[in-house]
């Protein structure tokens, strides 16, 4: 076996069509947004006999806090590989080497990690340990059938409510709408949202490839809810939604996620996967916890995957690590 870096965007999309466990944190546009973002990247992957049997996209991360090397979403966890990312740090001055991974969380695949010399982060590396998914190949009646009750009622009134109306947009300009309404969102919910730049570059790296859409809601006029949504791999992600607070009563957000779901059946997806989760029951003052309750009234069911893992290669880490730790508690997460 080998690691060779990968430069065709056709044999890395290929193979990960065929994967079952799969995000659009791997795609090859995703490499694409982060160069855009001025990131150092490497689309490694690990051939036996010239046959490409797994891959990882590395990112070079510069934050205030250090350098570090992230892989989002691994689908194994190869030693032959990991060898070759520590390589890579090394040679970047990287402090650690973090890690999210789509295996199963269970105690096997967690000593896994351990017997390689990881442990677990201080932080997540996404709002993707845990995530909600949706099997959208059923007629949408059966869909609408197998929703929660309230949910299903609440998109009947949106489509019967005159003062309310939907569209899609692809146009990088309306980025800025769905901006301004995720900047009053986050004034009174007190978090930091992305800049526009990473909105608009996330945006128009997906967009060539027509994998990018944003669903507007509006109310008697005027624009009160976004949806950015990425359509990859025959699976929709509801990645980002804001909805201006004063009209939460509102049920625009219902029919806007209905409206990204049919979206995703035309464009012949499988899945619906809405982008994290947290067991309302478990976690109930957890800051996702009502987006969660809001997400499984559509029906599907929760994947939970190894929680995120670093690999430290300096002691600059453990500084790192005790600030990170703090500023975890400090989010309430």
């Amino acid at each position: 076996m080998e690691v060779k870096e990968i430069k065709d965007k056709k044999i890395w999309e290929d193979f990960l069509l065929e994967c079952q466990e799969k995000t659009f944190l791997q795609s090859w546009n995703w490499g694409e947004f982060q160069k855009k973002m001025g990131n150092k990247i490497w689309r490694l992957g690990v051939f036996e006999n010239d046959t490409l049997i797994e891959l990882v996209l590395a990112v070079k991360i510069v934050a205030k806090r250090g350098k570090f090397l992230l892989v989002q979403h691994w689908l194994g966890m190869s030693e032959i590989l990991l060898n070759k990312l520590k390589e890579i740090a090394k040679k970047e001055r990287c402090s650690f080497i973090r890690v999210a991974s789509l295996l199963e969380r269970n105690e096997e695949n967690k000593k896994l990690f351990r017997n390689l010399g990881f442990r677990e982060a201080p932080m997540h590396a996404s709002a993707y340990e845990a995530t909600w998914k949706l099997d959208i190949r059923p007629p949408e009646e059966e869909l609408l059938k197998n929703m929660r009750k309230t949910t299903r009622y609440l998109i009947r009134q949106a489509q019967k409510d005159v003062n309310i109306e939907t569209f899609r947009r692809w146009s990088p300009g309306d980025v800025d709408i769905f901006y301004q309404i995720q900047q009053e969102v986050a004034r009174v919910q007190r978090f930091t949202p992305f800049s526009l730049e990473y909105l608009k570059k996330e945006f128009s790296a997906f967009l060539p490839d027509d994998q990018v859409s944003l669903f507007f809601g509006k109310y008697k006029g005027e624009i009160i809810a976004a949806a950015l949504v990425i359509f990859w791999s025959n699976i929709g992600f509801y990645h980002q939604a804001a909805l201006l607070p004063k009209y939460h009563k509102i049920p625009i957000a219902y029919l806007l996620q209905w409206e990204a779901i049919k979206e995703a059946k035309k464009r012949e997806c499988i899945l619906y996967d809405f982008w994290g989760y947290v067991n309302p029951k478990e976690n109930p003052k957890h800051p996702w916890a009502g987006p969660t309750l809001f997400k499984m009234g559509f029906g599907g069911q929760p994947f939970e995957y190894v929680e995120t893992r670093d690999f430290p290669l300096s002691l600059k880490y453990w500084l790192i690590f005790i600030f990170e730790k703090l500023r975890k508690i400090k989010r309430g997460l």
